[in-house]
This record gives structure tokens, sequence and C-alpha cells, in this order.
């Protein structure tokens, strides 16, 4: 049952990689949109199978985790999850606050990308926990010491900010645009509190650990802790923006200002080159890069997520045949995009694994579970963009490529 399970996983996930593929580079033909729902149909009844399972018999049934190692793969995504989303306050700051208007164009795209990576979060702790039915404790039982207090109540409110920046999406829709105005006087002091919220508990994601300095791999424990998952949340939020607005433009026909583009794009790279120039520091004030050789496996994750994901896109959005290419953006995003999850899957599981002295290895339910949320956030995505006003009115192609530096001003 169990190679079975791995076999039906990896094949839904080698056809969704091939239509991502074929949809990049323009091959999205009708028959590999068929079997794409074809197979997520399929996917989604099995996926409903492990959660009735999962909510039926508990977390054991379907999960490998257990009192020696109780945080499994669910708590590294879902905070991949969280950084994922950044581009929401991110764009919103850069609008409403430092009133870059160029950049309107993709804010409603990006708070929809970071309310449905919100719900993502959500989702996944509604199964993750233990007792779902008490996650509303943390609300009237206020523990004013606990990390998580602060977390649990930053991530309800920037959830319901982020439905309000949203909202005048729908009520536009639905022809109340005295709704509309009526939100838009609010704007300013709504995003304000929305970067306080998002940055409180972006970086809280990462005090979290600092409660287990003993637990932690040296190479990944450190006081900066909050302030690296508040950066690399920011640089990949800008990241996340580009590939975006890619594949809205793929899927939907919608315009793509390349020289928009370019300007995430060396924004990402200042704040990329930022976090690695503390990261060095910090390793290297603590005397620690002999770590890197103790536990060798740990040592080539951390090189990969510190000079793979990190190092090599700072590198890469210098070059002009790379920043000046759509497709070289997009990739070089990925990139971070991926250096991100690697970097949480790091510390919240693969750092814990020489302490406990236990092998965890998450079952394909668990990832089946995970795959099913951010299958149904696309879904969700693809649906809010045809039917309602979520990009600009304007349409257009993508203009011609221009070899001007990218502008930040």
């Amino acid at each position: 049952m169990k190679l079975l399970g791995w076999i039906f996983l990896i094949g839904v996930v080698t056809i969704f990689f091939w239509a991502a593929c074929a949809v990049a580079f323009g091959r999205y033909t009708q028959t590999v949109k068929r079997l794409c729902r074809y197979t997520l149909r399929i996917f989604w009844l099995v996926s409903l199978g492990v959660l009735i399972l999962r909510f039926g018999k508990g977390l054991g049934a379907i999960s490998a985790m257990s009192d020696k190692f109780p945080w499994g793969v669910w708590i590294g995504l879902l905070q991949s999850g969280v950084a994922l989303a950044a581009g929401g306050f991110v764009t919103a700051a850069t609008v409403h606050i430092f009133h870059i208007r160029r950049f309107e164009v993709i804010l409603r795209p990006m708070v929809l990308t970071a309310f449905l990576g919100y719900l993502f979060v959500a989702m996944t702790l509604f199964v993750e926990v233990g007792r779902p039915q008490r996650l509303w404790h943390p609300l009237v039982m206020w523990q004013h010491t606990s990390i998580m207090f602060e977390v649990a109540w930053c991530v309800t409110l920037y959830i319901t900010v982020l439905m309000i920046e949203f909202s005048p999406v729908i009520f536009e829709h639905l022809d109340m645009p005295k709704v509309v105005k009526a939100i838009h006087y609010g704007a300013i002091p709504i995003v304000i509190v929305g970067v306080i919220l998002s940055t409180l508990h972006q970086s809280s994601m990462g005090s979290m650990f600092l409660v287990m300095p003993e637990k932690i791999y040296p190479l990944w424990f450190s006081p900066l802790l909050p302030v690296f998952f508040l950066i690399s949340a920011v640089a990949v939020g800008l990241c996340t923006a580009i590939i975006e607005s890619f594949f809205s433009h793929k899927l939907f026909g919608r315009s793509l200002e390349i020289p928009l583009l370019q300007s995430l794009a060396a924004a990402a790279q200042i704040v990329l080159l930022v976090y690695f120039g503390l990261k060095m520091v910090d390793i290297s004030m603590r005397k620690e890069w002999q770590s890197m050789w103790t536990v060798p496996w740990l040592g080539v994750s951390f090189g990969i997520e510190l000079f793979g994901c990190v190092l090599l896109p700072i590198i890469l959005f210098s070059i002009p045949a790379v920043r000046l290419h759509v497709r070289g953006l997009v990739f070089t995003s990925f990139l971070v995009g991926g250096g991100i999850i690697l970097n949480r899957i790091n510390v919240s599981w693969f750092s814990l694994i020489p302490y406990t002295h236990t092998t965890y290895f998450p079952t394909w339910m668990e990832l089946c579970v995970s795959l099913f949320f951010v299958t149904l956030t696309v879904v969700a995505f693809g649906l809010a963009a045809h039917h309602l006003p979520v990009f600009p009115k304007a349409g257009g192609k993508i203009p011609p490529q221009t070899s001007s530096e990218p502008n930040l001003n």
C-alpha cells in the first residue's frame, strides 16, 4: 500500500510539473489541459480519502511523526507558505506607503496570492494540530509570554487585513462603487496595520526556534533567526511576484511588463545580498564553519541553501542575459523560492535530527495533504482571475524588451 501511494504521488507530481513546464514554454495544449483536469480530479478524491482517515483515526494513521519527533514536514511547509505570501505586504507597502504607483498593476494579484497563501497555512494547521477543534483557544486564552500566542494573533489579524484589502475587487465585481470608495479612504491605515502584523509574525516564525538552542544544528541556530526569517521572506516575496506575473501572462493573457519585473529582480538582489552578508558574518562570529564537515549531509544541505539558492541568484540577477530575459528572471526566482523552502525545512526538520537521534521521513499521505492544499490555492487563484477584476482591465502583449538597467525610482 505504501509503495502504491508513493508511485501515485510521484506520478501526480510529475504530471503537474510537466504541465507547469508546458505553460512556461507555451506548449499548454488541450491534451495537456485535459490530462491535468483528470489527474486533478483523481488526486482530489484520493486526498479527501486521506483527510477522512486523518480526522477519523488521528494523526498517527497518516503521519510518521512521533513523540520523539513531533514536528514533521508540515511545519517547514507551513512556514514556507508564510514566507512565499510575503509579496502581499511588500507590494502593498510599495504602492500605498511609498507611493511607487507603477507597481499597482501587480498589487491585486499579489494580495490575492498572499490571502490564498495564508489560507494554505490555516488549512495545514487545521490538519497538523492534534486537536484542531481547539485552534481558537489562543484568541481567548491569552499566554503573553508565549511566542505562539503572538503568532496566532498576528496571523489571524493579518488574514482579516488581507480580506479587507482584497474586498474592493469583490465589491467592484458586484457594482458597489460607494463601498469600494469607502474602503479606499482607509487604505493607508489598513496597509500600515498589515505591514506591522506581517513583519511581526514573519520574524516570529524564526523566534519559535530560539527556545531550543541545544537542539538545532549550529549552522542554523542563531540569535538572529527572527531577522533572517524576515529578510528572506521579503526577498522571496519579490521573487513570487515575478513568478506570479509570468504565469498570469501565460495562462490568462495578461500584459507582462518586463521593466517592472527587472525592478523586482533588482530589489530582490539587494535584499538577498543583505541576507547573504548577515549570514556570513553570523556564522563567522559564532565560529561555526567547521559544522559543515561535522555532519557532512547537513553541510551539503546548508551549502545548497546558502550558496546555490542565495549567492547564485545574486550573481544571476547581475548578468544582463538573465536580467533582460523573462525566463531567466523566472528561473532565478524559482531558485530563491526553492532556497527558502529548503531553509525552512532545514531549520524545522533536518537540523533537529542530530539531537533527537531519530530518523523521520514523511509518509506519502503527509505530502499528499500538502499538495492537495497547494492545488486548491492554485485553482482558487485561477477562478478568481477568471471571474473577478483581479488584473488591470487593459490587456496587452509583452512590451518589447529593453536594454536599459532596472529602474527602482
